[in-house]
């Protein structure tokens, strides 16, 4: 079986079989222009090493870009991504400017990208991603919280090693009443297949 994932420009191929990889190479250099980058280590903002352990996937250049574009390179590392001790608020003190406002959506859109590989802010940025149409100055706070969380946990990916059995495991649970607006309450859930975490949502 051949494995074939392509992103408008980018493509990915793999397989046991290498001659039968190299043979597919040679198809498409036949059709179309392309420059072979070797193994893969860098992809679409994720980066992969692969070692006898495992494949490591993380997304630390990502992370580093985000807080060096938001000038948080020398925040203060924080050891939760949100502050356990107060729940956000569609009533949470003063309504963002239209400057800060868009700021705050783009911001929470790029946190969304890395929820792909740092399933442990995957809740803090739902949380956040409810107060897209009225944020907050308490909101954009808490959005400086995620990445002086991210700067302490700069690197950590995800790790996925080859199991001889394949076996399904499901959790989930959720926070009762939650919400501080709605009282609704937010379900989260994560699915192990042979031990690596394939599946997160919240």
């Amino acid at each position: 079986v051949t494995l074939l994932l392509v992103d408008v420009d980018d493509m990915i191929v793999t397989r046991e079989d290498e001659e039968e990889i190299i043979k597919l190479k040679v198809l498409l250099a036949a059709e179309f222009d392309l420059k072979d980058h070797g193994k893969l280590r860098y992809f679409l903002g994720i980066e992969i090493a692969s070692s006898s352990t495992g494949l490591v996937l993380n997304q630390r250049k990502y992370t580093l870009d985000l807080l060096e574009e938001t000038g948080e390179l020398g925040c203060r590392p924080a050891s939760t991504p949100l502050d356990t001790g107060h729940k956000l608020s569609l009533r949470d003190r003063e309504l963002l400017c239209e400057e800060a406002k868009g700021r705050y959506q783009c911001m929470v859109g790029k946190l969304i990208y890395l929820t792909l590989m740092t399933p442990d802010i995957t809740f803090a940025v739902n949380v956040l991603s409810q107060f897209m149409h009225v944020p907050t100055d308490a909101h954009l706070k808490a959005v400086d919280r995620i990445l002086c969380y991210l700067k302490r946990n700069l690197g950590k990916g995800l790790l996925y090693v080859k199991q001889e059995t394949v076996e399904i495991e499901g959790y989930s649970d959720a926070n009762w009443a939650g919400c501080a607006d709605t009282k609704r309450s937010t379900t989260g859930y994560c699915v192990y297949l042979g031990g690596n975490l394939v599946v997160w949502r919240s």
